[in-house]
């Protein structure tokens, strides 16, 4: 009842105010902004502003308020743009070549003269700097067409670009999980909403969009612009192209293969399977109606292939031969073929596939000088093969000397994204703009099989996989459609020296999600004579009496045997209203504030059983839990307060910062665990050395289904906190900016961010600890278990595995200090170098199910009372460098331009090998690190290899000296070791590209021919010791064997093949560590 009169209420504010979308979605034009005087500096209200672009012949103008301050918003990004100023009895200003950033308001202060004076002598100068001006508060990197066509890449990623960011890491921004960023394409939401991967098609390791279409890129972390929102890491705003009155267009065709990779890192051989990736595509844009209605189209395609894996068959020569005889996979699959039909395609020697499709086409219409649409459609189609899982296997099916798996036993992921958006900027008269952006977007995310349908068979050879062939387990029904709609309506008003802005907000996430492994069942059997037997006698229609060595399968409990989609509904309303107020020339203040309301409807189902259990809290109280009950309505407020200042008045140093609060939005696979994990969707068959004449071997998927299917008595469920809210943070910045001699600029910026509402799992079905451990280390531990529902003291109720509940904590922060200078020198050259140090600490780094992200916790205790520690998201030291030159003679142009990065590559965490504390996760335990005098008292387990054998004197000696030689362990002896508390090495490398072209005169046009070669890690060319990393040996190099009854544990040392290591690091040897090369072809014409 209350969901759906909040539903009423807002559709009545939507009604009323106009639509909008979820957050504002990005920024998707520039402005113009300025005052209009005469040479007494007195302000002239009515003077006429006109501005024009070039290329396109789009006109826009406004004019001057009573104040003599005018502004036009909504144009386009680029230019060159031609401004005139015009007023009668003075002599008009033009303002030639002026180009417009991404999100820039651009300054143009403008002094008028009378009809009679003699100009001569007189500057007109324009304000050019994109860092030295009043509408730059909080912090954001803009990169540009230039820089995008210029710098390395072979993904052809917007995220190769991003990096320009000084405190990038990776894909994530400021000490914060990527899946906090918030993509927009043209103001479109373009995130991987449901958050398996961080960024949409990641599953296919492909771009969701062409970079030949990209105009560019903004990235913002601090925007004090409360229209700006949907992100707690990073707002990255990405525009494309339009077409205007030329026609322009370019093809092109890049390739990389294993013959253009380096295979030395430092002396160590890097062995790169064969593959080969071809990228080809063309742009191409130009007029309609010249001077009204322009098309831009853009479609490319990727191809790659890879092997599928190095291991063969035996017979044959190589340290790559496996155990498998050939004659035994020929002989299955030619056995397959005759009796079933079915084909398991090749078990060695093939390769698998990787490729995209991506269109865009777009539609620019100057429907009057007040009115400007923008229609953009796109799409992306692509797959890639994936190898079976390794997973609910006896050692692994694969990759590996003891196993081979059918081809027909992989699976094809296929990411598809079909998005449209319009947006419509208008002006009415001087005072008021208004912009108008609806969208909607489709992602298709499933998994289909190179073969047929047909149950999982493995077969074992001496208790371990020996061949596998059937359908993947974890890919029947494995689908996820997310349906977005986005409508934003911001509406303007320039009063003066007040600029107001007021919108509302809609947005509505729809997912529909589908797991059901080993839904077409799983039969182990023991060696191939056993499956030919079961076989035989399914195909003699005979009794079944063959041994099973276990038996999987997962049916549906619903009514009919519908197949057990969960499906998610979220929705997010909001309204904002923020003032721009200028009291003086120097001095720009905005201040605003945003209220956002999610909600979900009741897509989660009930589980009466669930809500009659006791579980508890991580502070041990009572709870209750209900799988059907979903995070109630939550106000989210926003406020933020940003300002600049030009301290001398001449814009050479200007003081700039602010503070607000910024929300984000969950990755909601976290909610859809709930919905799809209650123990009411699914029954399972589980067994271990059981029979055939229970359960036959059948090809048919449905035959072992039960006739009365029924619930499972032991399952694991999700929950969510009624008071749970999205994530949320307050950040703060202060920077300085100054013009440097030779016309630098130089930044010096400190962010502070604390988080509100972090996201975390517990485990409220995990029970008391039964005792601590005697020694050193005294931290508690649970009781053992054997694993089964009746015997499982580590639980609170026996029937519930786990009971992961969502919630919330504030704990956490990061501390950014930036130090940058960069320079725009002419649009052949330009350099930027930046330093930034930063320090980030939270809980835990979520994982993708509610599962791994409880699992993936590093403690001291249990995963229920998580430590504060070093994010998994810091990037404590990292300098960046990027420089571009282009020289052009008479007939071509040669362009270099490098990439140069040096950070430390991540954190270590020491934790003990196995689940020392018996609470049923392996590995989380952080290790004690002992003092000289307690590691006397530690009892070690002697370990023989072979003849030899380890004592506890040498175990002792070998632990002390690893501790010694590890430069953050020997700092913290006596401690318990922190999540993430080892720093890296250092590692540097440059990206590199070099560009040749030459011009070719058809008539008045000059075209070009352009050459390409991007080369990663270029440094590992010139030298095989550059660029290599430096890595962990091993982190989890102790273990505790055992736990006496009195509670005295007994440690054994991990050995690294046979041998006990007291080496901490180790040179990389993988494609990173060294250089690759890829060349390009590209016509381009106008």
């Amino acid at each position: 009842m209350r969901k759906n009169l909040l539903k009423c209420i807002f559709a009545l504010v939507f009604l009323i105010l106009g639509t909008s979308s979820l957050f504002a979605q990005g920024v998707t034009t520039a402005s113009i902004t300025g005052v209009v005087t005469d040479s007494n500096n007195e302000t002239l209200p009515g003077a006429n502003v006109i501005a024009v672009h070039g290329p396109s012949g789009s006109r826009y103008g406004a004019t001057t308020r009573n104040d003599g301050r005018f502004t036009i918003p909504g144009m386009r990004v680029g230019g060159p743009y031609t401004i005139t100023v015009s007023y009668v009895g003075f002599q008009s200003q033009v303002y030639d070549n002026i180009d417009l950033q991404l999100g820039q308001i651009f300054r143009l202060d403008a002094t008028m003269y009378d009809e009679g004076v003699d100009l001569a002598g007189v500057e007109i100068v324009a304000q050019r700097s994109n860092i030295l001006n009043d509408e730059r508060a909080g912090s954001a990197t803009n990169i540009s067409n230039e820089q995008i066509n210029a710098l390395p890449t072979i993904s052809r990623s917007i995220f190769d670009f991003t990096r320009l960011t000084p405190q990038a890491s990776g894909n994530g921004f400021a000490g914060t999980d990527s899946r906090f960023n918030n993509l927009t394409i043209d103001g479109s939401i373009f995130n991987n909403s449901f958050g398996l991967s961080s960024t949409p098609a990641g599953q296919t390791n492909s771009t969701p969009i062409s970079l030949d279409a990209i105009q560019e890129i903004q990235v913002n972390l601090s925007p004090y612009d409360v229209t700006q929102g949907g992100f707690t890491g990073a707002g990255i705003n990405a525009i494309t192209r339009s077409g205007d009155n030329e026609f322009r267009g370019s093809v092109f065709y890049n390739n990389r293969n294993n013959s253009y990779v380096g295979d030395n890192a430092r002396g160590n051989a890097v062995i790169t399977d064969q593959f080969d990736v071809n990228q080809y595509g063309f742009r191409l844009g130009g007029p309609i109606v010249k001077n009204k209605l322009f098309f831009f189209i853009n479609a490319e395609s990727e191809r790659r292939s890879d092997p599928n894996s190095q291991f063969i068959a035996a017979p044959g020569e190589g340290a790559n031969v496996t155990r498998v005889l050939r004659s035994d996979y020929q002989q299955l699959s030619q056995y397959m073929l005759e009796n079933y039909g079915y084909e398991t395609g090749a078990f060695e020697n093939y390769s698998l596939r990787t490729q995209s499709d991506k269109l865009l086409a777009k539609i620019d219409y100057n429907i009057s000088r007040n009115h400007k649409l923008s229609v953009r459609y796109n799409q992306l189609i692509s797959l890639r093969d994936v190898p079976a899982s390794n997973s609910s296997s006896f050692q692994n099916r694969r990759d590996n000397l003891f196993s081979l798996n059918a081809q027909a036993t992989n699976y094809i992921i296929n990411n598809d994204i079909y998005s449209g958006i319009a947006e419509l900027n208008s002006t009415f008269g001087s005072r008021f703009s208004n912009r108008l952006l609806v969208g909607y977007t489709a992602n298709r995310d499933y998994r289909g099989s190179t073969g047929g349908i047909f149950p999982l068979v493995d077969i074992l050879q001496e208790g371990r996989n020996y061949l596998s062939f059937g359908y993947e387990p974890f890919s029947p029904n494995n689908r996820l459609d997310t349906d977005t709609w986005q409508v934003q309506n911001n509406f303007t008003a320039y009063l003066d020296n007040h600029t107001i802005t007021g919108g509302v907000n809609f947005e509505s996430f729809e997912f529909t999600n589908g797991f059901t492994p080993q839904f077409y069942g799983q039969y182990t059997f023991n060696s191939l004579q056993d499956f030919y037997a079961a076989s035989d006698q399914y195909l003699a229609g005979t009794p079944q009496n063959v041994p099973l060595r276990r038996y999987q399968l997962t049916y549906s409990a619903l009514e009919g045997g519908a197949i057990p989609f969960a499906v998610t509904k979220a929705y997010q309303i909001g309204a904002y209203v923020q003032d721009e107020y200028s009291p003086t020339r120097n001095l720009k203040l905005t201040g605003g504030v945003r209220i956002d309301v999610p909600f979900f409807d009741n897509t989660a189902l009930n589980n009466p059983e669930v809500e009659q259990l006791n579980f508890q809290n991580p502070s041990r109280n009572n709870i209750s839990l209900s799988t059907s009950q979903l995070p109630e309505p939550a106000v989210m407020f926003s406020p933020r307060l940003g300002f600049n200042w030009d301290v001398i008045g001449d814009r050479s140093i200007q003081l700039r910062g602010g503070t607000g609060v910024f929300t984000g939005r969950p990755a909601f696979v976290w909610i859809s665990n709930q919905v799809g994990n209650n123990g009411i969707l699914t029954g399972s068959i589980f067994e271990d050395n059981v029979n055939t004449a229970r359960y036959p071997f059948s090809p048919d998927v449905t035959a072992n289904i039960p006739a009365n299917a029924t619930t499972p008595s032991q399952y694991a469920i999700n929950a969510t906190e009624r008071e749970f809210k999205w994530p949320q943070n307050w950040r703060s910045n202060i920077a300085v900016d100054a013009q440097l001699p030779g016309g630098f600029v130089g930044t010096l910026e400190y962010i502070y961010t604390q988080n509100l509402n972090n996201v975390i799992y517990y485990d409220a079905n995990l029970n008391t600890p039964v005792g601590n451990l005697v020694g050193p280390d005294n931290r508690p531990y649970y009781a053992s278990t054997t694993g089964s529902a009746a015997n499982n003291e580590r639980r609170i109720n026996n029937n519930i595995n786990n009971a992961y509940v969502l919630g919330n904590y504030g704990d956490g922060f990061a501390h950014n200090i930036t130090a940058q200078i960069q320079k725009q020198f002419t649009r052949n050259l330009f350099f930027s170098a930046a330093y930034n140090y930063s320090v980030a600490k939270d809980l835990v780094s979520l994982g993708s199910t509610a599962s791994s992200s409880y699992n993936g916790g590093r403690t001291i205790t249990d995963n229920n009372n998580l430590p504060l520690s070093i994010s998994d998201n810091e990037q404590r030291h990292r300098a960046i460098a990027s420089i571009s030159y282009r020289k052009e003679y008479s007939n071509g142009a040669t362009q270099v331009s490098a990439f140069w990065e040096a950070r430390n590559l991540g954190r270590r965490t020491y934790t003990y090998n196995g689940d020392v504390n018996r609470d049923g996760i392996a590995g989380n335990s952080l290790i004690f690190v002992p003092t000289p005098e307690q590691l006397q008292e530690m009892t070690f387990l002697p370990i023989t290899a072979g003849d030899f054998t380890y004592t506890e004197a040498m175990q002792r000696t070998t632990f002390d000296q690893y501790i010694q030689a590890d430069p953050y362990l020997r700092t913290i002896r006596g401690q318990y070791a922190e999540r993430n508390g080892g720093i890296n090495p250092f590692v540097a490398r440059m990206d590199f590209t070099l560009v040749q072209e030459f011009f070719i005169n058809i008539g008045d046009k000059r075209n070009t021919l352009q050459f390409r070669a991007d080369v990663i890690n270029f440094g590992n060319l010139l030298s095989n010791t550059w660029g290599v990393a430096r890595v962990p040996n091993n982190t989890s190099m102790i273990t505790i064997s055992s736990i006496s009854p009195e509670g005295v544990p007994v440690y054994q040392m991990q050995r690294t093949n046979n041998v006990l290591r007291t080496d901490i690091f180790r040179d990389s040897a993988t494609l990173n560590d060294v250089w690759q090369l890829q060349l390009g072809v590209r016509y381009i014409f106008n």
